[in-house]
């Protein structure tokens, strides 16, 4: 496995409030397109097929110009914490063999940022728990972490109480902004980069303690889906689970913006405009911005081997909905599927889940929770308040990393 470091000492950073910036999407779209729920002024929106409302915010966005795309996303970072000790911060490669061969053409070394406790380098003999964290639809791991403000929310963590332990940031960003940490031939197989090669690159590399009792997953948006659905599969690699704001817990429905016949139009335009693309770069570019969801989506839900250029099939067909297609959506929804992993859930030590007062996401999240507890699952549900991402770094700092470090173990052979 190829590993490029680049190491170094971070020290505590102003403890004022910022403002970060990324290439995200106005909230109320992303909230629109990422839910069942309609969020903001779409919320009273008359119902809609589910194909019928992922066309409608895709089309939206896509058409935004370069200024709204480039969006601040306003995120409160919590006051620096005295006292708090440096952590260090390496910057590596993980090649991952679960990616090797994808038809889309994603890199196989993959980023991934690693933050490791202040004693890391003196406590030689010592072992840590590992957290892995996940990153939205849009950004990678490097925007992730000016997102939760970290390294310097780990450091007040530990500051504050929290119990060592290192923590991991994988890059599943793709050509289209975003994997859905799924498993496709098209995209890669990014559920296995993030359950096997991501963990066992870190066991290998690091001194890890080895054991799924001592590994916690967290992700947020399209991290908190990957969290729900990796969570749900892979509860031998994983012992604690965190989902924050998880976005596509359901089949997208609910309403959408503008009259069916409207939407028609501009599915089939962006059909032709996919038909023309020659490769999945030049697809990409004539959807920019949050447009290039819909390729997301397609290419981890609906890989097709057998269609080049890029080997995905479209929900739509000359702007009707493909049933067939739709029924490969709604199949990875962790709401449809939940009820095949009620046993795995029930082997977590804790799960926990959260979402912000004005995120439209809230109303799925709930329902999650609402299954978890028909089924004696035990867990906890908050809804803070605050939108999708105001409340990121904070949350991160003060329950995320006192979450882990009360449920994962920080000892070998702990059950």
């Amino acid at each position: 496995m190829l590993s490029i470091k680049k190491s170094q000492q971070r020290g505590l950073s102003g403890g004022d409030f910022s403002v970060q910036y990324h290439h995200r999407l106005p909230i109320q779209c992303e909230d629109t397109f990422l839910s069942g729920e309609v969020a903001g002024h779409f919320r009273k929106a008359p119902p809609m097929k589910a194909v019928k409302l992922f066309l409608a915010c895709a089309i939206t966005l896509a058409g935004a110009t370069g200024s709204r795309l480039t969006a601040q996303v306003q995120t409160i970072v919590p006051d620096v914490v005295p006292g708090a000790k440096p952590v260090t911060v390496e910057h590596i490669k993980i090649h991952s063999p679960a990616m090797e061969g994808n038809l889309e053409g994603e890199a196989v070394d993959r980023d991934a940022i690693v933050f490791l406790p202040s004693n890391y380098s003196s406590d030689t003999s010592r072992r840590y728990p590992v957290v892995y964290a996940l990153h939205g639809y849009f950004i990678g791991a490097e925007q992730w972490s000016h997102e939760i403000h970290v390294p310097q929310t780990i450091e007040g963590a530990f500051a504050q109480g929290a119990k060592d332990m290192i923590v991991v940031l994988p890059d599943s960003k793709t050509i289209y902004n975003g994997s859905m940490y799924s498993s496709s031939v098209t995209t890669g197989d990014f559920e296995r980069f993030i359950s096997h090669d991501v963990v066992a690159y870190m066991d290998a590399h690091y001194r890890t303690i080895p054991e799924r009792t001592s590994r916690g997953l967290v992700g947020h948006s399209m991290g908190g889906y990957g969290a729900s659905r990796i969570g749900m599969k892979h509860p031998d690699v994983f012992g604690a689970l965190y989902i924050m704001s998880p976005c596509c817990l359901t089949p997208m429905g609910a309403g959408g913006p503008g009259p069916a016949d409207k939407i028609k139009e501009v599915a089939i335009a962006n059909e032709q405009k996919i038909a023309s693309a020659k490769s999945p770069s030049d697809a990409a570019s004539l959807l920019p911005g949050f447009g290039a969801a819909q390729l997301a989506t397609a290419a981890a839900w609906a890989p097709d081997p057998k269609n080049p250029p890029l080997y995905l099939d479209l929900p739509t067909k000359d702007g009707v909905p493909v049933p067939e297609v739709q029924a490969k959506f709604a199949a990875n929804a962790p709401l449809v599927f939940v009820d095949q992993y009620i046993g795995n859930l029930k082997q977590y030590r804790a799960i926990a889940m959260d979402v912000g007062d004005q995120d439209g996401l809230r109303i799925d999240a709930g329902k999650l929770h609402d299954v978890f507890n028909r089924y004696g699952i035990a867990n906890s549900f908050e809804i803070y308040p605050g939108t999708h991402t105001s409340a990121v770094a904070d949350r991160f700092q003060n329950h995320v990393m006192p979450f882990f470090s009360k449920n994962l173990c920080f000892t070998e052979g702990c059950k």
